[in-house]
């Protein structure tokens, strides 16, 4: 275990040290360069080459892109050009209230997509499955945009039940102190995903019916609900286990559109009011909170699945 933990661990290095030369890559394809982008169309040559003598983007690559990376060591990911704030500071203040969000509608969504998986697999080829199967089909089609103005327009305006608009407040504990305003988010979210893993589960608990180990427990005599329940969810669970982990970077960009809708004060909403005032600091810190987050969240679903199923890590290392 602990050989196949050191090589996931090297090959995420590996991958965020790419990540960081793709986002220091990205700085400088703006058109115009970075100090066009914050001082905008109109600045002065004379402007320009006073910011970029400040910045450091006068000096070779090599060199700006070894102060890029020992500014990211210490957690300095530059200044915001329209705050005037630290683009750390920002992101560690509304990180964790998009954390709160998407844990919230994972779960929610995992609660009703193992047991709705589940229940498919048995029933495969009949009217219930090809019902649901439609139904999670629609769901994953659907913009999360649009089906957040149904949920607004038909739960928020017509059955005034809850709120359009998301808790305003800059703690958690206000975010928590307003549960109503966030059913509506949360719905959003969990709708694609619901679909997403259902489908999943589903085909996992398929392919382990057909396997030796349940039909020796059934000719043990355990009933089909035993067989489910004892022998088949925790191995159809590793394949849930692993997309967790691959589903990040869906999960953010999801919490982009769930949170301007909303006008929920996250990360997603800060990426989305950065992009319309083309704050490029603040859109690239966030693009490689979420590629790391992306391979942490890929480590650690391995990890995990590798503690459930050991056959996976022989077949890795």
């Amino acid at each position: 275990m602990l050989k196949y933990l050191l090589s996931r661990v090297g090959q995420a290095v590996v991958v965020i040290f790419v990540v960081t030369l793709i986002v220091f890559f990205l700085l400088h394809q703006i058109p115009g360069g970075p100090a066009r982008g914050a001082l905008g169309l109109y600045a002065t040559p004379e402007q320009i080459a006073a910011f970029n003598q400040a910045q450091g983007f006068d000096r070779s690559l090599p060199e700006q892109y070894g102060r890029f990376l020992l500014r990211l060591l210490q957690g300095d990911l530059g200044d915001s050009f329209t705050l005037n704030q630290s683009v750390g500071d920002l992101i560690a203040q509304r990180l964790p209230k998009t954390l709160v969000l998407t844990v919230l509608y994972v779960l929610v969504a995992l609660a009703i997509a193992v047991p709705l998986g589940m229940w498919q697999a048995p029933r495969r080829g009949r009217v219930a499955d090809y019902v649901t199967t439609g139904v999670t089909f629609v769901l994953y089609s659907t913009p999360a945009f649009f089906l957040a103005f149904v949920l607004i327009i038909v739960f928020s305006q017509t059955i005034p039940l809850f709120p359009a608009q998301a808790p305003q407040s800059d703690t958690l504990a206000g975010i928590f102190a307003e549960p109503g305003a966030l059913v509506l988010p949360v719905a959003t979210g969990a709708a694609a995903t619901v679909a997403v893993f259902s489908r999943y589960m589903r085909s996992s608990v398929l392919d382990n019916l057909s396997e030796d180990y349940v039909r020796t427990a059934r000719a043990k005599g355990a009933s089909e609900r035993q067989v489910l329940r004892q022998h088949v969810l925790r191995n159809s669970l590793t394949s849930v286990v692993a997309m967790l982990g691959y589903y990040i970077p869906r999960v953010f960009a999801g919490a982009i559109v769930i949170e301007s809708m909303f006008n929920y004060p996250g990360m997603g909403l800060l990426f989305w009011n950065a992009a319309q005032t083309r704050d490029y600091p603040i859109l690239l810190g966030v693009v490689l909170v979420i590629a790391i987050a992306t391979v942490a969240g890929s480590l650690l679903a391995d990890v995990v699945q590798a503690l459930i199923d050991p056959r996976t890590r022989k077949a890795r290392v």
